[in-house]
């Protein structure tokens, strides 16, 4: 058997995808019971965070493995094979030992040397030892996993690499500032009580908020929390816990509001959260600039529509045009391909049409339809002609390569400073995207964490975890192809015992009246004999066992020796029974 894991994470796979792919509590139960009852799996076990869902497992067959596990993780996320497949990272043997020490360290976290993932990783192995999913291997790898991650963490500075994810977000939505002098006094909300929300509440406290409230589906985990934070000694912060219900009144009168949930939809539409700074960002109803939302509670029309584009009408173009909003999704036009700063109505989107497609043009910016526009022709044709013979002529007048003019001057409103800062943390996302376009919202999720990190300095400390864990990977193959053949070695030391226990039974039937003393002394001489024969080459076998490339000295051992694979299996078992009694729970 070898050590096999497939998995995708935000350095393989856009957020879009992770979030589509996210595992609930349920699915990855589910997935670990159909791998292990997978033909080429024996053991199992799933780690689902944030930014990343890694299946491992215990193979005998690499290709059929990677088939089934890849499969089975499209199956229960959701997502296609075919698509889930190009964003797929697979590691065997050495090389998967090598990836859960990485992740360990917090050397492949989104933000480097961040310790959360240790927890995560021993959840993940206690929801596998509570299904009976991991065997021998399994315990023996995340168990020696956070072993490694510990020592990174303890013997190096990777802690000033990185923080956890709850700090960087912070730290983003201070715009990198002091997170203390920027947190002093505001009012969060936290919504969710599992372990990122419950350390997202820690952060913020120690940072120095007035106040938490906490909100969660399950009403006694979010007053566990409240109660919890009112009593740590290292902060001074009041809390309280509310019901989920309550989410969109207490929005109204936080400054800082944390999510993460495991819903599977929005927690937080951009329409609450409008309603939450309505009233709140002064002069709501005027343009905040280029990334603001079309609509009201404070978000601004686009610039292609309404009477803020009468100003830029060419002539000929009419009142009626300039008056009315137009809806983009009727344009005859590829907006996308329009030059930022130009209007959709404006010299540029006419420039280079040919007269079709300039007919269509003028009647969606008139409001009507071809067919109209063809009917109202035969009454006002005059019109038309000057409508279109104004459009011809600015089309000659500014030419076809819109590259090669200026594009006209755009007034941007200043957007006002944040009055309600959202960070979150969920894989799907709990906060609807589109709240970031609203005036006097920051927003920071999971894709804009990503972009921030990819930034991020890297500590010198980095390059001494990375030879910890090179060094621990090495130690760990040892420590394991030793182990493979170790019940070998004791079912042929138990094979001899039998030979020597045999041997001596039928001496004493040749021999009726040796005495007690001499019948001892034979049998330790013989004992002895057999050890000295047995020792060199089990210890020898052992050696070579641990190197790379020693698996097959078991299998020639059994052969040399004749031994039973039953007796060998059964001390296999025996090994496991013991180390399953000895799992720290």
């Amino acid at each position: 058997m070898s050590l096999l894991v497939v998995g995708l994470s935000h350095r393989s796979a856009p957020v879009s995808v992770l979030e589509r792919a996210s595992l609930s509590a349920d699915a990855q139960i589910k997935l670990l019971q159909d791998t292990v009852a997978a033909e080429p799996a024996a053991e199992a076990a799933v780690l689902a965070t944030c930014n990343r869902i890694e299946l491992y497992a215990d193979v005998d067959k690499f290709h059929a493995g990677v088939a089934e596990l890849s499969t089975l993780l499209a199956q229960h996320s959701g997502v296609g094979l075919e698509e889930l497949t190009p964003y797929l990272y697979v590691h065997y043997e050495d090389r998967a030992v090598h990836h859960l020490f990485s992740v360990a360290c917090g050397l492949d976290s989104m933000v480097v040397g961040e310790g959360q993932i240790l927890g995560q990783i021993k959840d993940s192995l206690a929801k596998a030892q509570d299904l009976h999913t991991a065997g021998r291997l399994l315990n023996d790898l995340f168990q020696q996993a956070l072993r490694v991650g510990k020592r990174a963490h303890s013997e190096t500075g990777i802690d000033r690499a990185g923080q956890s994810l709850v700090t960087f977000g912070l730290q983003q939505l201070a715009r990198g500032g002091d997170v203390p002098a920027w947190a002093a006094g505001k009012k969060a909300l936290v919504i969710g009580a599992g372990s990122m929300s419950s350390l997202a509440a820690a952060t913020l406290a120690r940072a120095g908020v007035a106040e938490i409230v906490v909100a969660n589906r399950t009403f006694e985990r979010a007053e566990r929390l409240a109660e919890i934070l009112n009593q740590a000694e290292d902060a001074e912060v009041a809390a309280r816990a509310v019901p989920m219900e309550s989410v969109a009144g207490e929005l109204t009168r936080v400054d800082v509001a944390v999510s993460c949930t495991g819903a599977t939809g929005l927690v937080l539409t951009a329409e609450a959260v409008a309603a939450a700074v309505r009233g709140r960002v002064p002069d709501a109803g005027a343009g905040r600039g280029p990334d603001a939302q079309p609509g009201a509670d404070g978000v601004p029309p686009r610039s292609g529509s309404g009477a803020a584009q009468a100003a830029r009408l060419p002539a000929g173009y009419g009142e009626a045009a300039a008056a009315a909003p137009l809806e983009e999704e009727a344009c005859p036009l590829d907006l996308s391909a329009v030059q930022p700063g130009f209007s959709v109505m404006g010299e540029a989107a006419v420039a280079g049409m040919d007269a079709a497609t300039l007919e269509q043009h003028a009647v969606w910016v008139d409001k009507g339809t071809v067919v109209q526009r063809r009917e109202d022709a035969r009454s006002a044709a005059e019109a038309d002609a000057e409508l279109i013979g104004a459009l011809a002529a600015t089309v000659a007048t500014v030419g076809r390569i819109p590259e090669r003019r200026r594009p006209e001057p755009v007034d941007e409103a200043v957007r006002p400073e944040p009055v309600l800062f959202l960070l979150d943390l969920a894989m799907p996302r709990d906060i609807d995207a589109a709240a970031h376009r609203l005036a006097g919202v920051r927003l920071v999720d999971i894709e804009s964490l990503a972009e921030a990190s990819a930034d991020a300095p890297m500590a010198a400390d980095v390059d001494q975890v990375r030879r910890i864990v090179a060094d621990e990977v090495a130690a760990f193959g040892a420590a394991q192809r030793a182990a493979h053949i170790t019940p070998t070695v004791v079912a042929l030391r138990t094979m001899a015992a039998d030979v020597v226990a045999g041997e001596i039974a039928r001496l004493e039937g040749r021999l009726p009246g040796l005495d007690e003393k001499h019948r001892a002394e034979i049998t330790q001489t013989v004992k002895r004999v057999v050890d000295k024969l047995l020792h060199a080459p089990t210890v020898r076998v052992k050696q070579l066992a641990a190197e790379p490339g020693g698996a097959g000295y078991a299998d020639a051992l059994r052969t040399l020796f004749d031994l039973d694979p039953e007796t060998v299996a059964s001390v296999s078992r025996a090994e496991d029974t013991h180390e399953k009694n000895r799992e720290p729970r």
